[in-house]
């Protein structure tokens, strides 16, 4: 799985807004609702955040393993 956790952290330690962030990059609304439900973006989107924040992916996504992913959904 892979969650978009570190990119809210990532607006945090930047002080950046969500809306702002929706602007800045150039994305929809419905994109970003994608990406905080941790679903698919294409690669470009992943491409064009890196270049606006001026980070490294990692800043930006995080992959948890299957099996790790299942145990988080259990707990919630």
């Amino acid at each position: 799985m892979i969650t978009f956790e570190p990119l809210q952290i990532t607006l945090i330690k930047k002080k950046i807004p969500k809306m702002e962030f929706i602007k800045k990059v150039g994305i929809s609304p419905s994109t970003a609702a994608r990406m905080w439900k941790n679903e698919y973006i294409a690669m470009k989107i992943i491409d064009d955040i890196c270049n606006t924040l001026e980070c490294d992916l990692t800043d930006v996504i995080k992959f948890i393993p299957d099996k790790d992913a299942l145990q988080i959904e259990d707990k919630e």
